[in-house]
């Protein structure tokens, strides 16, 4: 039962300090949000699958951002 109690204590917090990052930010906006344009993951130098942005640039194209 303390696993459950210590499992659920630590989810809460991680739960909450998303929350208060997203709520801190300035629009809710998370930095970087195109994971496609990582040097990592993108070796060729492609363009970011959702929105178009060049790894040269620094903004996302797309101003409005909504994955409906």
């Amino acid at each position: 039962m303390e696993l459950f109690l210590i499992t659920f204590l630590l989810l809460g917090i991680a739960f909450a300090g998303i929350a208060i990052k997203i709520w801190a930010k300035k629009g809710g906006e998370f930095s970087g949000t195109c994971a496609s344009q990582s040097p990592f993951l993108n070796k060729e130098n492609e363009t970011c699958s959702y929105c178009g942005k060049l790894p040269s640039e620094q903004n996302c194209k797309v101003t409005n951002p909504s994955h409906n």
